[in-house]
């Protein structure tokens, strides 16, 4: 039995940088979907969002993005604490980043939640192949 798609897609962006998460909100408005965004600076802010959400029996985001290098809680211990929670994963991950680094690539396919690795910046087309997927 096939799920149905959401109405609206709930999208969590973890970044530090606010330039960046006006970036994607821009992007997001271009989509023609309709997405309501919530952005936490650090993995902590967003773990620490999660678990709300999980306490107060609130449906998890569709759709992740994952900065790498942030401050108190980078990409991959937000993943790694994400992981710890032992939650059955119903949404997309993804890093997304300026890095180049093939190490990091490789990285983010080691995590079962993680789907993917997108280079910054992140372009409407791709994001509408996210989003896409999950509607």
């Amino acid at each position: 039995m096939q799920s149905t798609p959401p109405s609206k897609i709930n999208l969590l962006v973890i970044d530090d940088d606010d330039i960046n998460i006006f970036i994607i909100s821009k992007i997001v408005e271009k989509t023609g979907y309709n997405v309501e965004i919530c952005a936490k600076h650090n993995g902590q802010l967003a773990i620490d969002y999660i678990k709300d959400l999980l306490l107060n029996n609130q449906p998890l985001p569709h759709l992740v993005l994952i900065d790498i290098n942030m401050p108190i809680l980078n990409g991959w211990e937000f993943i790694e604490a994400f992981e710890a929670l032992n939650i059955e994963v119903t949404n997309d991950m993804y890093m997304l980043s300026s890095s180049v680094y093939e190490n990091d690539i490789e990285k983010a396919k080691s995590y079962k939640s993680v789907k993917g690795f997108i280079s910054k910046p992140l372009s409407i087309d791709r994001l509408k192949e996210l989003l896409a997927a999950i509607h």
